[in-house]
């Protein structure tokens, strides 16, 4: 089932707007087609997100110098001491 369009207004830069137009030209599409994939996409990337940091939730947290010791454990050339 199609959502029902609903107009809305925001500014774009100009280079932006100028990019825009001409994606939409030589893609045969509407420059409202492209700006409601790319809104979708980068929420769809969010609720990704979301489900992860849910999922790693109960992991137990380690400190930066823990982390650093332990890396520094496995590769000591890759890690400097500053």
């Amino acid at each position: 089932m199609a959502n029902q369009a609903i107009r809305s207004t925001f500014y774009l830069e100009s280079d932006l707007h100028r990019a825009l137009r001409r994606k939409a030209a030589t893609t045969h599409r509407s420059m409202s087609e492209i700006v409601n994939d790319v809104v979708r996409a980068l929420l769809h990337e969010d609720e990704e997100d979301l489900a992860v940091f849910s999922g790693r939730a109960r992991e137990k947290t380690m400190s930066y110098k823990r982390l650093l010791a332990k890396l520094k454990a496995k590769a000591p050339s890759l890690i400097s001491s500053s």
